[in-house]
């Protein structure tokens, strides 16, 4: 073994952490991704990643830590500019500085995060997905639907303890009309991780159990209502997903948010039928749509009423009218018809004496006319008529030997037997 002079690890670390001090004094703006946000004993603690814009695959890792009495000053800026925490897959420009200790190893130490460079990451990724789902043809499906008239059965979307839920429940269990309305909650995460799955397992639920129901069951669904109350506004990452934004944009029921506050609009929001601001806004503006329909139906009513009172009345004005009419018109229709009656009476015997005339001469045709044909006529002038059984002989080649014939002369009648 060689005799050379050997030193501690301590030893090393501290010649590393020395190097790393002497060398690397200043402080640096880096860009990077985080694979791992946590916070303990009020220290925040990540871990970096830069991946290859090609492949994804990690080329570079680190540590990094913010002590609590910068991360105290630098968090409460950071989520109010962005509205978002910081969490896993958020890309961050962090000022750091190096530190080595010689019992804990490497780590850049935070002393700054710039927000505007997270905001716009987060801009460009948002408007990414828009521009996805426009191409995609299903960003405003949702618009295309149409609540139901009587949009009573209503699929809830929430965390079952979520203080906006119950509120959600209570008003419209209190609505100062007494409609009724059947809430079914499907429970999902609405903060933190797991928020996009969890909404995307709960649609599949409802999905399945309006397929299955039939024709007025209970799991027949109106609508669907996502509503997030009491979670921090800075927590709205998980609704700005592509995948979730597709199947809220492909629901084939309509799709009521109400997860954000006043400045904050996901792409949730922006692809959902109808986007309020909290849950009792969603539970007012179905209250307020059922109300519309009343009134329509009441208006409908009422017009129905006064245009049926409007034609009765008409027609009982035009039948009073016709009642005081009809005597006149009565009496008007009596009197022509016996002027008629008594026109025709006094026609009457001229009628029947024309009719006399006319039988009377055509009767007269007729007698002379019988006269001209009369068989004895033509016997005076020297004719004879044969007669068989009674009846006139034209063709002698119908007649037989033994045959009995009678002749009839002006004067008298022969009888022959034909040889």
């Amino acid at each position: 073994m060689k005799s050379e002079r050997h030193i501690t690890l301590y030893e090393l670390n501290s010649l590393v952490r020395e190097a790393i001090e002497n060398e690397m004094p200043d402080e640096y703006w880096v860009e990077a991704e985080l694979s791992e946000c946590r916070e303990s004993r009020g220290h925040c603690y990540m871990e970096l990643i830069q991946k290859d814009e090609r492949t994804a695959t990690p080329i570079a890792k680190a540590s990094a830590k913010c002590w609590a009495t910068k991360w105290m000053l630098i968090r409460p800026g950071f989520e109010r500019t962005t509205g978002q925490q910081l969490h896993a897959g958020m890309k961050v420009l962090l000022k750091v500085y190096p530190q080595f200790h010689e019992a804990y190893g490497f780590s850049w130490i935070i002393t700054d995060i710039d927000p505007t460079f997270t905001l716009g990451d987060m801009a460009r990724k948002r408007q990414e997905i828009i521009r996805q789902l426009k191409e995609e043809g299903v960003f405003d499906l949702q618009k295309e639907l149409q609540l139901p008239l009587f949009c009573q059965h209503i699929a809830v979307i929430s965390s079952q303890t979520a203080a906006g839920y119950g509120d959600f429940c209570n008003q419209l269990a209190d609505n100062p009309y007494g409609f009724k309305f059947q809430a079914q909650l499907f429970p999902a995460i609405m903060q933190g991780e797991g928020v996009e799955q969890s909404i995307i397992d709960a649609l599949e639920n409802i999905y399945s159990r309006s397929e299955a129901c039939g024709v007025g069951s209970e799991n027949c669904f109106d609508c669907v209502v996502i509503i997030r109350g009491g979670g921090a506004t800075s927590d709205m990452s998980g609704f700005d997903t592509l995948a979730l934004a597709e199947n809220v944009a492909n629901f084939p029921l309509p799709i009521i948010t109400g997860i954000g506050h006043d400045r904050d609009e996901s792409i949730l929001d922006m692809v959902s039928h109808i986007r309020v601001k909290t849950p009792t806004a969603a539970a007012s503006l179905l209250i307020d749509h059922l109300k519309t329909v009343l009134d329509t139906i009441n208006e409908s009513q009422a017009h129905i009423t006064r245009y049926a009172q409007q034609k009765l009345s008409t027609l009982n004005t035009q039948l009073s009218t016709i009642a005081e009419a009809l005597p006149r018109i009565v009496s008007t229709v009596q009197t022509r018809q016996e002027a008629r009656l008594d026109a025709l009476n006094s026609r009457l015997p001229l009628l029947l004496e024309r009719r006399l005339m006319a039988e009377h001469h055509r009767l007269q045709l007729t007698e002379e006319k019988t006269r001209s044909l009369d068989p004895t006529l033509l016997l005076k002038r020297g004719y004879s008529i044969t007669l068989k059984d009674g009846k006139a002989v034209r063709d002698a080649s119908t007649l037989h030997p033994g045959d009995e014939i009678e002749t009839r002369l002006t004067n008298g009648m022969v009888r022959s037997t034909v040889q």
